[in-house]
């Protein structure tokens, strides 16, 4: 069995102590990502534009651990605002709407006000 850690660069991930991503085998388990850019870690007021991030940010994880979106099979949405949640369908949409994952969504708090949707992905590579 082979395991190999992903990291994104994130101060979080460094601070509270796990990886974006953990590939096991042909298994990849990103943790919950928000619409934060680590590269500079600022973050949209913007859940629109945060969910665009978080997108791209779970496509960089999947690309370092030799994946696509296209093997994403579970997704699961966190938001502290569930009415908001329609107004992300469209990016989500146009990033999932053939791939068709299993979707669950719920609201709870997030670490930080600053963010409006997190978004944890389960892919199995081909």
């Amino acid at each position: 069995m082979t395991r190999k850690l992903i990291s994104s660069g994130s101060t979080f991930e460094r601070e509270i102590g796990y990886s974006r991503a953990v590939v096991q085998d042909n298994w990849i388990f990103i943790s919950g990502t928000t619409g934060y850019n680590y590269g500079n870690m600022t973050i949209s007021d913007d859940i629109v534009e945060q969910t665009e991030q978080c997108i791209l940010n779970i496509k960089t994880a999947l690309e370092k651990a030799n994946a696509t979106l296209l093997d994403i099979v579970r997704i699961t949405y966190i938001l502290p605002d569930a009415n908001e949640f329609k107004t992300c369908w469209p990016v989500l949409k146009r990033y999932f709407g053939d791939i068709k994952p299993a979707a669950t969504m719920f609201s709870a708090g997030l670490a930080d006000n600053k963010m409006k949707i997190e978004i944890q992905v389960t892919a199995l590579k081909h």
